[in-house]
């Protein structure tokens, strides 16, 4: 009597167990989906979010305050400085440029995204974008070039400075040495000839 008591119990509970799960289901049936269609409809992302970084080369003037200022150094610059009488034009916001930017990396599988390299920028030309979709099969392919220079342009731009720096010295070496030749001349010219004794 006991063990048929037990089976119409233990029948009584699936059937139950079974009806709760329906009422659930059924509650769900009527109501529209919100389920987001991706990648057909993507989710707005909140304003402040922190995705991949851009760097705006027309603004930058190489200052290197975002590299200096990252927490984890995914930023490398390389500049040249522009030699008298070549024009690297202005910013945006009107500040003139007087550096050659031969090279601008961002690392950005080691970037953790806390945006601290935005800040610093006076030109605002580094700032983070909505782009989230970035992954890459190969980890180099994660190092994002910014440089507009060619590497011909980036060669002939450092031989420029070097050409430059280098006319600078010898022109420096040459006053250097007119002017201890002027002082030598000057030190014999004062130097009174000794007057013969007479007895």
């Amino acid at each position: 009597m006991n063990g048929l008591k037990q089976y119409f119990k233990d029948t009584w509970l699936g059937i139950w167990t079974v009806l709760v799960g329906m009422k659930v289901t059924f509650k769900h049936l009527f109501v529209p989906a919100v389920t987001i269609q991706y990648p057909d409809v993507r989710v707005k992302l909140p304003e402040r979010a922190r995705n991949r970084l851009y760097v705006n080369m027309d603004d930058c003037i190489g200052c290197d305050q975002c590299a200096r200022a990252c927490p984890v150094s995914c930023i490398e610059i390389e500049t040249v400085k522009a030699v008298p009488g070549e024009d690297l034009g202005t910013t945006s916001n009107g500040k003139k440029k007087a550096l050659w930017v031969t090279k601008f990396d961002i690392d950005i599988a080691k970037c953790c995204y806390c945006q601290l390299c935005v800040f610093p920028c006076p030109t605002e030309c580094i700032y983070m974008t909505d782009v989230y979709e970035f992954s890459e099969y190969e980890r180099q392919n994660l190092v994002y070039k910014f440089a507009t220079l060619t590497e011909a342009e980036v060669e002939e731009k450092k031989k420029n400075f070097e050409k430059f720096t280098a006319e600078k010295e010898a022109q420096k070496a040459a006053a250097r040495q007119n002017s201890s030749a002027s002082a030598t001349a000057k030190a014999k010219a004062e130097q009174k000839p000794e007057q013969p004794k007479t007895e």
